[in-house]
């Protein structure tokens, strides 16, 4: 293995279960936030934002929010991360 790999991003998106998901407004509209952008930082640490569709319905712009100091959003993103850490350890190579 190259000790002078450098790999730039490990990022993950995870679907928020109907029943942790929470309504934010932002420039006057409100949005139901559906999905969690997980990163994974050089640190080792983990950074998340969340994004969803405007409430009064259309596309929207993809404009990012904050994540609620929630215990139970606080596990999702650590189960989601250890979850895809498990899939990237067990990938099969380019198919």
């Amino acid at each position: 293995m190259n000790s002078d790999l450098e790999v730039s991003a490990l990022a993950i998106n995870v679907t928020i279960p109907e029943t942790l998901r929470w309504t934010d407004t932002r420039r006057g509209d409100a949005f139901t936030l559906t999905t969690l952008n997980v990163r994974l930082l050089p640190d080792g640490h983990l950074a998340v934002k969340a994004y969803g569709r405007p409430v009064a319905g259309g596309r929207g712009a993809y404009v990012s929010f904050p994540v609620p100091d929630r215990p139970e959003l606080a596990a999702l993103v650590s189960e989601a991360a250890g979850r895809a850490g498990a899939l990237w350890a067990a990938h099969r190579g380019l198919g």
